[in-house]
């Protein structure tokens, strides 16, 4: 190898590198987005939509596969048009509820442009699968320039991601081709899994329902006194007094 082929070797790699270190970025753009809406869900409200979290980037030859099945020119800017899944994202909730409450919360990150929502929550792929799924455009401030970089958000929950890793590695261990009875199986099992979902969920929405009440009583309380055994409500004009305004009369 002569030093112009060399030369030209080490610029279509840092081609490459600085290609993929734009995917790499935005993935931490924002896995620091959901990373700050759990602390603050966690920290103000005792408790956090979000389970965990597991990100992806696709390597170089699975892309290169992948244009190749699709018969797309091999170029890094044929990859940015037509390969939108470099950059992946996997957030787990609890309840389905979830799913939408963080669906929002990226929706209002000023920043984050959503490209497209494919809800197989409210309709599933024929196999069963359930998920939610965001494809969202994210700004990465690179040395000599801004790019815009798209990342695709999954959102499911527990029940859903299990169901999805159990199709996947049955699918692998058969090369696709997965035996009826199995498919017949794994549908009920989506089914099966929708079903646990909509429980939980229920569930949840009565513990709520539950907990505001408690609260509800507890302030109720801290507005009475009990002298010998008799209930007194504190007038509002006395809660008025002892109030922080009062320190300031």
């Amino acid at each position: 190898m002569n030093t112009y082929q060399v030369q030209q070797f080490k610029k279509i790699r840092d081609e490459i590198t600085r290609f993929m270190m734009m995917y790499k970025f935005a993935l931490n753009e924002v896995e620091t987005k959901i990373e700050i809406l759990q602390e603050e869900f966690q920290m103000l409200h005792d408790y956090s939509p979000i389970e965990h979290t597991k990100s992806r980037l696709k390597s170089p030859e699975s892309i290169l596969n992948k244009l190749y099945r699709k018969g797309i020119d091999i170029s890094l800017s044929s990859i940015k048009s037509h390969i939108k899944d470099i950059a992946g994202l996997r957030i787990t909730c609890s309840f389905t509820s979830d799913i939408y409450r963080i669906c929002d919360m990226l929706k209002n990150q000023r920043d984050l442009t959503v490209l497209e929502v494919k809800d197989y929550i409210e309709y599933p792929k024929p196999n069963g699968y359930r998920s939610l799924h965001l494809l969202v455009e994210v700004p990465v401030f690179m040395s000599d320039r801004e790019e815009r970089v798209c990342v695709e958000i999954q959102i499911r929950t527990i029940a859903m991601d299990f169901w999805a890793s159990l199709e996947h590695k049955i699918y692998y261990k058969y090369n696709q081709a997965v035996p009826s009875h199995l498919l017949r199986e794994l549908k009920e099992a989506a089914d099966a899994a929708a079903a646990l979902d909509r429980q939980m969920e229920r569930i949840h929405r009565e513990v709520k329902v539950i907990k505001e009440e408690q609260e509800e009583e507890e302030v109720e309380l801290m507005n009475q006194l009990v002298i010998n055994n008799q209930k007194f409500s504190i007038p509002d004009a006395l809660l008025k007094l002892l109030g922080p305004d009062s320190k300031n009369a």
